[in-house]
């Protein structure tokens, strides 16, 4: 019994040291991806969808290598081999590349990647960082809608609604109608704008630009050299109810003529007396920010200069009826004097225009005169009705007798 004792402890230790032996021999034989998880940083780690970059080891058949470092090796084919042909024939061992990790760790151990869909994420990526870096670019205008102009850059088709185009291409239509405004819109396309990303959305497919910033940003600062009271000369390029755009600066200044600053007379239509193209000087009268206020009276003689003398409040004076408002009767005096007659003078509007006509003159009175404000309040003068003489009305009250007997005694 005791050798059988002995025997069978001397197997025990031969199979510990065995195994001992073994341990070691694995240790020292384990795979190097093995020992690489173990030691690589935690950055090393690649995920699905992540952006990655390599040197290109070389091609074998359909098949491209991309030398990871650390992260291990990658490879791009079949389907996505074929999506990236026409970049990947023109790539050269040595050279770094961007790819987009499809399978981190495949069959065959190597890290599945797209050129394609990298190339299309780094677009993205880079309108991102254009946009938080604020960079100008310079694209063409590819087609227009009504809502806007269709740009493209780095290959991603993007919009540009018109409420972001600048002052220089924004379209002026009148009652904003958008066959009108398409039409304007047209005209640009083929042109390059200078634009910004305002917004970008992977997810969304979205890319919205501005024409709008550096557009302001180079107008102040050109504003700085103009101050109010200064004479510029430019020309008109647009027209509207409300008044005319003139531009007057070789880095596009744009101001508004409003409608009551186009004439001391009274303007009904600014299209009557303004078209674009026309040249013409004006004057600075307010600048507000970036908007600029001009005026083409204020270079004419101001016919309202003499009125204070010329009429006086209490005196009769004869004008011509030249428009109706809610408000009153307009009557013209002389040449770009006008008086109002206000509506009480007639109770109402029906009344106002059955006793009145537009075209004809009449006899007001100057009821308040006021030149700083080009005003003058006018009355209506009316014929009060003549009294009957009392020789009539006693004839009136005698009855008429034909023929008569006629009393001689009382002649």
């Amino acid at each position: 019994m005791p050798n059988n004792t002995a025997a069978a402890n001397n197997n025990v230790e031969n199979e510990a040291t065995s195994r001992a032996a073994f341990l070691n021999d694995s240790e020292r034989f384990r795979h190097p991806m093995e020992q690489l998880l173990k030691t690589a940083p935690s950055s090393s780690f690649i995920r699905a969808g992540e952006i990655v970059e390599g040197e290109v080891l070389g091609k074998d058949g359909p098949r491209l290598f991309v030398d990871l470092g650390i992260r291990g090796t990658g490879i791009v084919y079949g389907h996505e081999y074929r999506a990236a042909h026409d970049l990947v024939k023109n790539l050269k061992t040595g050279g770094r590349i961007s790819a987009k990790v499809v399978e981190p760790d495949n069959e065959e151990g190597y890290v599945e990647l797209s050129l394609k869909e990298a190339g299309d994420e780094k677009r993205w990526i880079d309108l991102k960082k254009n946009m938080a870096e604020g960079t100008l670019l310079e694209l063409p205008v590819l087609e227009a809608n009504r809502g806007g102009l269709i740009l493209e850059a780095f290959n991603i088709k993007g919009f540009i609604p018109t409420s972001q185009l600048s002052s220089k291409h924004y379209p002026r239509v009148e009652g904003g109608e958008k066959d009108k405004i398409l039409q304007e819109l047209q005209k640009l396309i083929g042109q390059i704008i200078s634009v910004k990303v305002l917004d970008v959305d992977q997810n969304e497919n979205k890319l919205i630009f501005t024409e709008r910033g550096q557009d302001e940003e180079r107008l102040r600062g050109a504003l700085t050299r103009y101050k109010t009271g200064e004479v510029v000369e430019g020309e008109i390029t647009g027209v509207v109810d409300f008044g005319a755009f003139m531009k007057f600066n070789e880095a596009g200044l744009e101001g508004l003529i409003h409608i009551s600053e186009i004439d001391w007379s009274l303007i009904e239509d600014p299209r009557q007396v303004l078209k674009p193209g026309d040249k013409m000087k004006a004057k600075i009268i307010d600048i507000q920010g970036d908007k600029i206020s001009l005026s083409l009276k204020a270079l004419k003689d101001d016919p309202w200069a003499h009125v204070s003398k010329k009429y006086r409040k209490g005196e009769l004076v004869r004008g011509k009826t030249t428009k109706f408002n809610p408000f009153g009767a307009f009557v013209e005096l002389e040449p770009n004097v006008q008086g109002l007659v206000h509506i009480s003078e007639f109770g109402t509007e029906i009344l106002m225009r059955e006793e009145l006509e537009i075209g004809k003159e009449y006899d007001f009175k100057v009821l308040l005169v006021d030149p700083a404000e080009h005003r003058m309040a006018l009355g209506v003068v009316r014929k009060e009705p003549e009294p009957e003489r009392e020789e009539e009305s006693a004839d009136a009250d005698t009855p008429l007798i034909a023929n008569a007997p006629i009393d001689e005694k009382a002649a």
